[in-house]
């Protein structure tokens, strides 16, 4: 699973964190993705997280949106 194997690297993430983190991956992900677009979609969820958004139902909403550039 990218998420937490990304999170567990940075090695600045609770393990209550980290959690949260795959669940919210696991919602979003679809079996069918290849493996850099999941890298993609973990990688946007991280990036929500690190920019403050630390609720779970909020996390899951704006992780399906493309990241602003």
């Amino acid at each position: 699973m990218p998420i937490i194997a990304r999170a567990r690297e940075a090695g600045i993430f609770s393990s209550s964190e980290v959690a949260l983190l795959g669940r919210v991956f696991d919602r979003l992900k679809d079996e069918h993705q290849s493996p850099k677009r999941r890298e993609a979609l973990a990688s946007r969820v991280l990036a929500n997280y690190l920019a403050g958004i630390r609720d779970e139902a909020e996390l899951l909403s704006v992780s399906k949106l493309p990241l602003g550039r």
